[in-house]
Formats: structure tokens, sequence, C-alpha cells
């Protein structure tokens, strides 16, 4: 009986797949800078989120 894969790790294997079709053909220094500009967005994305969290929950509990 053949088990199905998990769907977790069928997205895990479609992200990788995307993200090699992204580096192919790019040399070692141009696969460093789109990880440091990836890098960098994310960071981004991911204060910005601290920043609409602080402020909601800052008006809780009044």
């Amino acid at each position: 009986m053949k088990m199905r894969e998990p769907t977790c790790v069928a997205l895990q294997h479609q992200g990788a797949k995307y993200v090699s079709q992204l580096l192919a053909n790019k040399t070692k220094q141009e696969q460093l800078e789109f990880w440091q500009k990836r890098t960098e967005a994310l960071l981004l994305l991911q204060s910005q989120g601290r920043k609409d969290s602080d402020s909601t929950q800052s008006g809780r509990g009044r």
C-alpha cells in the first residue's frame, strides 16, 4: 500500500523546486545577491508585522 505524501512535505518540495528554478544559471555572486535581497525583504516584513501587532496589543485592556 502506497502512502500519500503529507501536504506540508509536498509544499516544501514545491518551494524548493521553485527556488531552484529561480537560481538556475546564476553565478555564485548572483545567488548571494538573491539571498541577501530575500533576507532583507523578509526582515522588513517581520518588522512591519511586529509594529502592527504592537499597536494592536497596546489598545487592549483599556
